[in-house]
């Protein structure tokens, strides 16, 4: 009898498909609990519709779902859909994260509090309220700082202040980016915290039993120093010695057992400096976007069947590649409407790119960071050695040009330009 596992996601993720496939080919069965006026199905995956801007009537809804059909493991795809994903598998006796781990990894200020209490190193922080009637003052730890929205993701509304001029004009933003969560405390509270310099590496694990297995390290060669933190170009194996890869996977490892996350995927973000490893962000998800594809040069498995695999506890002898991969997100440098991306035939010719993936069609209204959600595609090579991967990305990046026409919104009948 086949395995069948829930996956429960918002309609627009991008892990969607990936899962399904992933699904497929491990032979496995998926139904995908997702939100819209159609359940999202395929040949391979029958959809349940729930309200997933109403987690309790969702809850309730997914509860009788399991009572009349038997699940081996449910799974939540995005942040917006962990907690909901861990609630279940409690009600149901499922393996999974307790709810209140998943909730103290996706929101940045209770893990900052946690990590706090458990010793291990974190930056300086304080917690704001919007609508606070006194001035904003200078942090206690100085400048430069980076005001974070608490449950953002993709570095959105993320932005550095090197003074209390350019503090007071991020928190606004921030403040505007932010407005759109669900919950009342994340809308009207963000995260400041010192700025930590350094190089900063990305880290997919996966856990079980709470040991945690490492499954790629990905430098970030580009310095992520603000005002805004786009990431580009993911590139594996990272360039570090055996001490700098230690000291990171003794902080992720030390910050789940904090946290409390035992079993499934890790998406840690860290830098590395004279003091050490610090720890920016802990998520108990896959990482987003494609990037997820990288993991197959390295295993011989997609990272979402990996997560599968994991959660049915079926083992996958995994492939050791000595080559190196990467990806290159393509950014989005300024708002408006897509009209086309050119140069993609120029970059798929470069030496070791292997797909060159455009993930946004024309007429989608796109914006840079740190309001946009989006990246216009990926690039991915693979080459002998990391060198080489990251030259033949940056080459790739040089040959594509996205064209983005203004745009002009009508309010009240009048055209009104874009900035």
């Amino acid at each position: 009898m086949k395995n069948r596992i829930l996956l429960v996601s918002p309609p627009e993720s991008y892990r969607i498909q990936p899962y399904i496939r992933a699904a497929h080919s491990l032979g496995v069965d998926i139904n995908l609990a997702s939100q819209g006026e159609w359940a999202v199905s395929t040949p391979h995956s029958a959809g349940i519709n729930v309200p997933l801007h109403d987690q309790g009537a969702a809850l309730a809804i997914l509860l009788d779902l399991t009572a009349r059909k038997s699940y081996d493991a449910v799974i939540g795809t995005d942040d917006s859909t962990l907690e909901l994903a861990a609630q279940l598998a409690e009600r149901t006796g499922l393996q999974q994260n307790l709810p209140a781990a998943v909730r103290i990894a996706r929101r940045k200020d209770l893990s900052r509090y946690c990590l706090q209490q458990a010793g291990i190193r974190v930056p300086e922080f304080t917690v704001i309220k919007a609508g606070e009637s006194d001035p904003l003052t200078s942090p206690s730890f100085g400048f430069p700082c980076v005001i974070k929205p608490l449950a953002l993701s993709g570095s959105r509304g993320v932005i550095r202040a090197d003074s209390i001029k350019s503090l007071e004009k991020g928190v606004k933003r921030s403040f505007r980016i932010s407005s759109e969560a669900t919950d009342k405390y994340e809308k009207s509270h963000l995260l400041i915290e010192k700025f930590i310099p350094g190089r900063e590496f990305a880290i997919e694990g996966m856990l079980n039993d709470g040991h945690i297995e490492i499954l790629a390290i990905f430098d970030k060669p580009d310095p992520l120093d603000g005002p805004y933190f786009e990431e580009t170009f993911y590139i594996s194996p990272a360039r570090i010695t055996n001490h700098e890869k230690q000291l990171m996977l003794e902080t992720v490892l030390n910050a789940c057992t904090a946290y409390g996350l035992t079993s499934g995927p890790v998406h840690a973000e860290c830098r590395l400096n004279e003091e050490g490893a610090w720890l920016i962000e802990l998520a108990a998800r896959t990482i987003g976007g494609l990037c997820s594809r990288l993991l197959s040069f390295g295993t011989g498995y997609s990272l979402e069947e990996l997560v599968l695999a994991n959660a049915i506890e079926l083992d996958l002898a995994k492939q050791v590649n000595k080559g190196a991969a990467g990806v290159l997100m393509l950014p989005v440098d300024v708002a408006g409407v897509l009209r086309r991306v050119e140069g993609v035939m120029k970059a798929e010719k470069v030496a070791c790119v292997d797909e060159v993936v455009i993930s946004l069609r024309e007429g989608h209204e796109v914006s840079p960071l740190p309001e946009g959600a989006s990246y216009l595609g990926f690039v991915f090579a693979s080459a002998p050695d990391p060198d080489t991967v990251e030259q033949s990305l940056r080459k790739a990046y040089s040959e594509i040009n996205p064209v983005i026409a203004p745009l002009w919104p009508v309010i009240n009948g009048k055209k009104i330009a874009s900035a």
